[in-house]
């Protein structure tokens, strides 16, 4: 890759392990309801100006229905699940369960129509990456954890079905005005519950700096060094950061909060790493690398979910993450590559 992508690659390795970092400090000083409203409506104000700058909203209300329900499954939903869990699991564990949205992916595909066939190598990927899940989630779910733990697994189901969504159904929409529309709906949608149970007195400075950081750097700033990224080395290449988050947020959860770094915390990471890589591997026809040629144009950007984690992300399901939709994306079900989310 040029030094340009690597810099990009660097990254969006970083700021998308990074959210789960920010979601558990926030979460010490408001409400998830606040915490989430904060996010989007940040991220919104910064998004909405570029997509509007770029006159990319028109056309979008023809398919309302798909964005609404793009906006719920990626961001809605499993940004409150995710920081409600994390008021009990360590963030290191959060962000590695999250690492399985590739392999929740491929099934989904599969089960959803997609053509791509599940070889003897990408089978043996799901079991490995679903055992790794069992040793990460096993012990703290007998503590008494488990409805944490299955959070944390439903916001990887849904970081899993948005690229679906968006690359089957909205990927001929402008990525900008997408995620700018579905931040502000997600901001409409909170905004109730923010205001019944906003804090009564001023959070601290690290509150306050999580919430700026998750918005800013997390979601506005990553989608836009995201679509660079895909432009600049491919969406395949690209996709790659995702398998490193997780060690980002492994990284971050023990140096920074002190967490415990376990046995089964780096049995589980090699487990899940090496079973999403098998399973998102591509088959001989579909994995070929095309080489672009001097001057040609470069292809065009792959959404995805801000997340995330994650994101993190559902965004390389057949190359992980999330997940936003991309001009002219290749369906994951048909053994291309999905945008991610955050993660």
């Amino acid at each position: 890759m040029s030094r340009r992508g690597w810099v990009l690659f660097a990254l969006m390795s970083v700021i998308w392990g990074m959210p789960y970092l920010f979601i558990k400090v926030a979460d010490g000083g408001v409400s998830v309801p606040v915490l989430v409203f904060s996010r989007v409506t940040i991220a919104a104000a910064v998004l909405l100006p570029l997509a509007v700058r770029g006159r990319q909203f028109a056309g979008l209300w023809r398919r309302w229905r798909w964005l609404i329900l793009f906006a719920t499954v990626e961001m809605i939903v499993p940004w409150a699940l995710l920081s409600n869990a994390e008021r009990r699991l360590p963030s290191s564990m959060a962000g590695l369960l999250i690492a399985s949205v590739p392999i929740i992916t491929v099934i989904l595909a599969r089960l959803t129509g997609g053509t791509e066939r599940l070889t003897a190598v990408r089978w043996g990927g799901l079991l490995i990456g679903l055992a790794g899940v069992v040793v990460l989630a096993g012990r703290s779910a007998l503590g008494g954890d488990a409805w944490s733990v299955a959070q944390v697994m439903l916001v990887a189901l849904c970081y899993s079905t948005g690229p679906l969504i968006a690359n089957r159904k909205l990927s001929e929409l402008p990525v900008l005005a997408v995620n700018a529309f579905c931040l502000s709906f997600a901001a409409i949608v909170y905004a109730p519950a923010a205001a019944l149970t906003w804090p009564s007195s001023v959070p601290s400075v690290q509150v306050l700096a999580s919430l700026a950081a998750l918005a800013v750097i997390c979601t506005a700033t990553a989608f836009v060094l995201f679509f660079k990224l895909i432009a600049e080395v491919g969406p395949s290449r690209a996709m790659v950061f995702t398998y490193v988050n997780p060690a980002v947020a492994v990284a971050l959860g023990v140096a920074v909060l002190g967490e415990p770094l376990t046995v089964e915390i780096v049995a589980a990471f090699v487990l899940i790493l090496a079973g999403s890589v098998l399973a998102t591997r591509p088959s001989a026809a579909g994995g070929r690398a095309v080489r672009r040629r001097p001057g040609a144009a470069r292809p065009a950007p792959v959404a995805s979910s801000p997340a995330g984690p994650p994101a993190a992300s559902a965004a390389a399901a057949s190359a992980p993450a999330a997940s936003t939709p991309a001009a002219s994306a290749p369906d994951p079900g048909a053994g291309g590559t999905a945008g991610p989310v955050p993660r």
